[in-house]
């Protein structure tokens, strides 16, 4: 992956958000702005393989706006979060860990949009990915409207209580739009040790591997 030239440094990002919409449309048009945002960079997108929610708006505004999508579904989700046609390329696997593993894999940076238990689920396991040293890739909380201000304040908790080290708290990294988040993550320099070595992850459980399968 090429890094010289920070306004190109991802291929794919992988965004996770819900199967909902939210009650409010400011969600909403918050995956719209990330989609034109991608689409503005010339950004693949990996996703969770829905056409529902959050996941469904997504995807179409990146696929119309001429790039790459892949979905990535547990086969036993897919009555649950596909409705009608999905856009792009979608690819099943045999369950979650697989799902989170693939996406991992394809994916140059992620994204959670607002969501429920399985998008924070999937952001929270990213982030101890790269605290292990699996993964140095950006993580970013697209802070729509303060729907992430909690957890954001749980996280600094962790620091005053000696649950997380300060240079792990920098792992996360927030904003209110897309725009302003893709540049923080573009800057991002990991400032955290990690727990182990990359290379003793590489044999990697469920065949996550830490290189993108981008050329």
């Amino acid at each position: 992956m090429m890094e010289e030239n920070s306004q190109h440094k991802f291929k794919r990002i992988c965004v996770f958000c819900g199967s909902s919409s939210g009650n409010r449309t400011v969600f909403s048009d918050a995956a719209l702005d990330l989609g034109h945002e991608l689409v503005k960079r010339r950004i693949d997108l990996v996703y969770g393989g829905g056409s529902v929610g959050l996941m469904g708006l997504i995807s179409k505004t990146v696929h119309d706006g001429g790039c790459h999508v892949l979905g990535v579904i547990p086969t036993a989700l897919m009555p649950l979060e596909i409705s009608g046609e999905t856009v792009g390329e979608l690819k099943s696997v045999s369950d979650m860990h697989g799902r989170k593993a693939e996406m991992a894999r394809q994916a140059d940076a992620f994204i959670a949009l607002p969501g429920g238990y399985g998008t924070m689920e999937e952001m929270l396991e990213m982030i101890t990915w790269s605290q292990l040293g699996i993964h140095s890739k950006p993580v970013g909380l697209l802070n729509v409207d303060g729907y992430y201000n909690s957890l954001l304040a749980l996280f600094d908790n962790g620091v005053a209580e000696g649950f997380i080290k300060p240079a792990d708290r920098h792992i996360v990294l927030s904003a209110t739009t897309a725009e302003e988040l893709i540049v923080k993550m573009e800057q991002y320099v990991p400032l955290h040790e990690q727990v182990a070595p990359l290379t003793s992850w590489e044999s990697g459980q469920r065949g996550y591997s830490t290189q993108s399968n981008t050329p």
